[in-house]
């Protein structure tokens, strides 16, 4: 018993101290972080960065703060730091082999939100996803199809891939493709085309609409419209050259060679 209380007495006098500072520190430290991720915060919503890299940045600064102060505290009770670095690197590396993936998805993130090379509404297509920007978190973007479907793409894929993005411009361009009879007149299917696609609502007259013949084949001439409309507008833009442009070839009576050939193969059967 007297030997018990020797070496309690002895290991107080040794660590009592230590101890006693360590536990002051790790409490001033507490209110200390509290106070410093306050003003930090405050730094960081005055800065012009998407929200998401605010709270990312926000958690980075308050780690950053736990560590300095778990350092702080082992160092006064007097353990090796080179131990608890070896052990930390040993996790690290451990954890990191672990989750390359959901590493190369957050770097993937923290690019997307920094560089932006697009944003929630914009309309791209990426690594067979094709749809709406819903959301853009750090690990995934969330990506809405025409036909209501969810796609979560990683966002390592993303940074990868090519990304087209549809909405980035103000202006798009319609491009369509119209079959033609060879015995019909040249000029007079352009000037069809043209009048068609000028007077649909939405094209734009600066760049001008475009309709002339682009290919020739044994039986066809391929004529090619182009048009150009506002991004928001386009799918709106889009299918009206087509109604347009089908309507007013129908009205002027010029022949799609697949619809005559058709008639033609009705007519034998008869």
């Amino acid at each position: 018993m007297e030997d018990f209380k020797r070496q309690a007495i002895e290991l107080a006098t040794t660590y009592g101290g230590k101890i006693l500072l360590a536990l002051i520190v790790l409490i001033v430290g507490l209110f200390v972080i509290k106070a410093l991720k306050r003003v930090a915060g405050k730094a960081i919503e005055r800065t012009k960065l998407d929200e998401t890299v605010k709270v990312l940045a926000k958690k980075v600064v308050q780690a950053l703060l736990y560590v300095i102060l778990t350092i702080s505290v082992i160092e006064i009770l007097g353990v090796s730091m080179s131990s608890v670095i070896a052990v930390l690197a040993s996790c690290g590396l451990a954890v990191g082999l672990a989750m390359q993936g959901a590493l190369a998805n957050l770097a993937g993130g923290l690019m997307i939100l920094i560089f932006k090379p697009f944003k929630v509404g914009d309309y791209i297509d990426s690594t067979g996803a094709e749809g709406v920007v819903k959301d853009i978190s750090i690990f995934y973007t969330t990506v809405m199809t025409l036909d209501n479907k969810r796609i979560s793409v990683p966002n390592g894929d993303l940074m990868n891939a090519n990304v087209v993005n549809y909405s980035s411009e103000e202006t798009r361009r319609i491009d369509q493709e119209y079959k033609i009879t060879n015995d019909s007149d040249l000029e007079n299917v352009k000037a069809v085309l043209l009048e068609a696609v000028t007077g649909t609502q939405g094209v734009l007259a600066d760049p001008a609409p475009f309709a002339r013949l682009t290919g020739v084949d044994d039986d066809t001439y391929l004529f090619t419209v182009r048009a150009w409309c506002k991004t928001p507008e386009y799918w709106n833009v889009y299918f009206d050259v087509i109604e347009n442009c089908s309507k007013a070839l129908r009205e002027h009576g010029i022949d799609d060679p697949e619809e005559r050939i058709a008639v033609r193969l009705v007519k034998e059967d008869e």
